[in-house]
């Protein structure tokens, strides 16, 4: 059975189907940076001329090797290509359409133009009538745009799917990827159909409400087109269950390999030894896209801070202070902030203060207007992996984390090379789609592993 996948970015659903059993047919995506990863990854690894060669062809000998660079619309509109993909019988169709105008995060205007990019996905279930859809996105898009709308664009979308010509039974997930395995408190819903004389066949029915998943000791009951859950809260994986085999210059070889016979230690060894099954790459011997970003002295400083802070719990916003306050009021905060903490003030990099005075000093030395920067912590699932490098500190050193490290949050195997530039700045934000952005965008590939495996079932894979 054969996918195809829309707004692909740098394939991470891609990779979890593959691995589900699905075989890849085509992707679309727009960028051409993002596509670079994915033509390396699914279709060929990229030598002198491989890569630029694809990007020139036409559009339709471009889908016939497996990827098209460009606009889910022209797509559409090429009647001819999208009839021979439905004489082929797409089996699935998945995808998860840019999400800005819906985010919680952005600026949720219904007349972003955004917004019309899941219904091209919709219109693509209408052309290929595949057997089973997969539509995936943030949370923010199943909230109401304002309390006067009747319903959430996720809703909408639900209900638009449901009336397609084929007719497909809709099920409305939310599902949490530290839930399946993945070290990352990450929430995303996801539309996941079958096609109506398919469902009714096996007696597949949707729960007609929004589930919600949860950790596999807690759960209550798994509607039929849902993953269930993998993971109990106690093996839930951790961000020193993600990195601790990986140091500043590679792989780390001084804590042996006992540490892999440990249940959290297997997750580290897992992505280090996975093959890339789709193109057949082996395993690498050396850490791929594990890049140092360098820091000033004085921003070195501030990371170890915010280490010293999560370590005892103290909120980072901590260094706004010296924004607001002076004097006596500053001191009576910070001493307030580190009341029972013990002096030397300590960082998992090293003392940052011998004494709450030097604490006050380093405070309003390191001043920021930055709210979001702040230290993971090992003990935790990462929080949501976003596209900018400079909003996580390393749990252990003072810096901010490479490419591969966000990487291994996300469940990407270390075979998985990411194509492009690392990362770009100001304007150039907006159209770019560094390797940064490409993980920060992707979704996990082993909550899509879940996500197919449980279709790969009904559809008797």
């Amino acid at each position: 059975m054969n996918y195809v996948d829309l707004f692909a970015g740098c394939g991470g659903l891609s990779l979890g189907l593959s691995r589900a059993g699905f075989e890849h047919r085509l992707a679309v995506e727009k960028s051409d940076m993002a596509g670079e990863t994915y033509f390396h990854n699914f279709i060929a690894r990229i030598d002198s001329d491989n890569w630029s060669s694809h990007l020139a062809a036409p559009m339709r000998e471009q889908a016939g090797r497996g990827l098209v660079v460009g606009e889910v619309a022209s797509l559409l509109a090429d009647d001819g290509l999208c009839r021979k993909l439905r004489d082929e019988q797409v089996d699935l169709i998945a995808g998860g359409p840019p999400c800005q105008g819906f985010s919680l995060a952005g600026r949720r205007d219904p007349k972003d133009p955004r917004n019309e990019l899941p219904w091209q996905f919709l219109h693509m279930v209408d052309a290929l009538v595949p057997r089973a859809v997969i539509l995936e996105n943030v949370a923010g898009m199943a909230q109401r745009f304002n309390k006067r709308n009747h319903d959430s664009p996720f809703e909408q979308l639900a209900k638009q799917l449901a009336a397609t010509d084929g007719g497909y039974v809709v099920q409305q997930v939310l599902l949490n990827a530290m839930h399946y395995g993945v070290p990352q408190h990450r929430p995303r819903v996801m539309l996941i159909a079958l096609r109506a004389d398919i469902a009714k066949r096996l007696g597949i029915k949707s729960s007609g409400t929004l589930w919600r998943s949860s950790f596999l000791d807690e759960l209550e009951s798994v509607p039929d087109l849902a993953p269930r859950p993998t993971t109990t809260r106690a093996g839930v994986l951790t961000v020193d269950d993600a990195l601790w085999d990986l140091g500043s210059h590679g792989y780390n070889t001084a804590d042996g390999i006992g540490r892999y016979a440990a249940p959290h230690g297997a997750y580290a060894l897992s992505m280090r030894r996975a093959h890339l099954e789709v193109i057949g790459e082996a395993a690498p011997k050396q850490v791929e896209n594990h890049n140092l970003r360098k820091h000033a002295p004085h921003i070195a400083q501030r990371f170890a801070l915010y280490q010293f802070f999560a370590a005892h719990g103290i909120n980072s916003n901590i260094l706004n202070m010296p924004n607001v306050l002076e004097g006596r009021a500053l001191r009576q905060e910070v001493e307030r902030a580190v009341a029972g903490i013990t002096s030397p003030f300590r960082a998992p990099s090293g003392v940052v203060a011998k004494d709450l005075a030097a604490l006050v000093h380093l405070v309003c030395e390191l001043k920021t207007k930055k709210h979001s920067q702040r230290a993971l912590q090992g003990d935790q699932p990462s929080p949501t992996v976003v596209s900018l490098p400079d909003d996580f500190v390393h749990y252990l050193a003072p810096r901010t984390l490479t490419v591969r490290e966000m990487a291994r949050f996300q469940s990407f195997p270390d075979a998985f090379v990411f194509r492009s530039k690392e990362t770009t700045g100001g304007l150039r934000r907006r159209i770019d789609v560094p390797q940064y952005t490409q993980v920060g965008n992707a979704v996990p590939p082993k909550l899509a592993n879940a996500v197919g495996g449980r279709l790969s079932v009904l559809l008797g894979l």
